[in-house]
């Protein structure tokens, strides 16, 4: 059955890198082979952990030696408004003798134990390699806890040597698609009925975007999965649109949700000022084309009017420190592109970004506001991204944690402006946040201090 379901991600027709492939490379799937010495990245269930961890109600049970919990436990910083349950871990931690007498049992106990003692809306319970691979039936014993308990026991079945994290993610909606979405029907419904998939609140930015939205009158219906309570994600079938955050992640959700349900998606950032207003002007259009009245669009239009006004009155004081200073962007997916437009209303010049995780959507967007000859790199060796530094005298670098070292041992300055760091750079708010940053990181005056030679150079 797995197998059937891994198969089937790499055949989504939405997502852009399956399209490129032909049927044999498809068959192969997203894994690449590592080279020696590189840095591997996430796996298939810790894709999955962090798509489904952000629903913060219900209580996520990893199956499998206590590391794949601890390596794993709230690595993304996903910000929550209301239960904070998803932030306690739960394993059940195979010992050797669960390997050679198996631990379904054990399974049993631990999701009868969190049900007893938290009394969650569900339980998420995560297939890792130890249990797929002396066969303990998860799936089995979910439905057995379910019709035991009373609780939805979702089994996640995405253990970790079926492939990389961007195929747990994946694997991740199919469980939404399979166990949850469409499970529950809402107590009401709106014109004004949004989903929001592939969004995950990190360090609590999706709450800059939120009373925008209220303001329009727009009711966000589900978060699928950043801030998001399973209730309502269970009933998010009933939505009148999609906006998807990051398709790479969740594009099969989306897709899948159109065909069964008529719930048609698009695709939005909510990095940058223009991005951030035509994100809302989508929303409001889409609406409006199934059945919210048509003022939602005035309206909405008043809102970015006032909203843009405001974020480019505090922006200004920074151009004139921060003009023609060169960016190096090393990230992907939608931020790939969104944040360009971003810094170069600050001023700021871009050199070049990464598209290693980005769709053809992306680098067509890029393509299109930057033209065929800007830079844009698939992957890089660390060194490659060394020498890249020091030839375009990049002023600053903005990247993910794992390559911070190669711009720190560089001498540029660093920011981090992927999943872990602690800024939320989201809606009109973000924008000004992240010019700010790049501000305070470029003023800092160790930058002075470590380019000086030292004595006995």
């Amino acid at each position: 059955m797995l197998v059937d379901k891994v198969q089937e991600v790499f055949n989504e027709p939405g997502c852009a890198t399956n399209q490129g492939k032909t049927e044999k490379e498809r068959k192969k799937g997203c894994t690449k082979a590592l080279k020696p010495g590189a840095a591997a990245g996430g796996c298939a269930f810790d894709g999955a952990k962090i798509a489904l961890q952000p629903i913060a109600d219900a209580a996520h049970l990893v199956h499998g030696p206590i590391a794949c919990e601890g390596n794993s436990w709230d690595n993304r910083g996903s910000k929550s408004s209301h239960s904070q349950l998803y932030r306690t871990g739960f394993t059940t931690d195979l010992s050797e003798l669960d390997v050679i007498h198996g631990a379904e049992k054990k399974l049993f106990k631990a999701i009868k134990e969190i049900v007893l003692k938290y009394d969650p809306p569900a339980v998420f319970v995560y297939q890792t390699c130890v249990p797929a691979l002396i066969g303990d039936d998860v799936e089995a014993v979910c439905k057995f806890a379910a019709d035991k308990l009373g609780k939805p026991i979702i089994p996640v079945n995405a253990p970790g040597f079926v492939g990389s994290k961007n195929l747990g993610n994946k694997l991740a909606g199919e469980t939404l698609l399979d166990h949850v979405i469409g499970t529950r029907e809402p107590e009401f419904t709106t014109p004004y009925d949004i989903n929001i998939i592939g969004e995950y609140n990190l360090a609590g930015e999706f709450w800059q975007v939120k009373p925008l939205l209220d303001r329009m009158g727009v009711r966000i219906l589900s978060m699928i999965s950043g801030d998001g309570k399973y209730n309502e994600v269970a009933s998010a079938h009933r939505a009148k649109v999609n906006m998807l955050v990051c398709s790479q992640a969740l594009i099969n959700v989306a897709r899948k949700m159109e065909e069964r349900y008529g719930i048609p998606f698009f695709e939005g950032s909510f990095y940058g000022v223009s991005d951030m207003s035509d994100t809302l002007r989508n929303i409001a259009m889409l609406l409006v084309e199934r059945g919210a009245p048509v003022e939602l669009i005035s309206r909405t239009d008043a809102i970015i009017r006032e909203e843009e006004a405001r974020a480019w009155r505090r922006l200004d004081p920074y151009k004139e420190r921060l003009t023609g200073k060169r960016v190096l962007l090393f990230t992907g997916g939608v931020k790939s592109w969104s944040m360009v437009s971003a810094l170069e209303g600050a001023g700021l010049e871009i050199i070049g970004t990464s598209v290693k995780k980005s769709t053809k959507e992306d680098k067509d967007r890029i393509k299109k506001m930057k033209g065929e000859e800007f830079h844009m790199w698939e992957d890089l060796k660390p060194r490659d991204i060394a020498k890249m530094l020091r030839e375009s005298k990049a002023d600053i670098m903005l990247s993910g944690g794992r390559s911070q070292f190669i711009a720190l041992k560089a001498k540029v300055p660093w920011l981090d402006v992927n999943q872990e760091r602690h800024v939320a750079f989201a809606g009109y708010e973000g924008i000004v946040a992240l010019v700010e940053e790049i501000d305070k990181t470029l003023s800092n005056p160790i930058w002075r201090q470590v380019r000086v030679p030292a004595p006995w150079e």
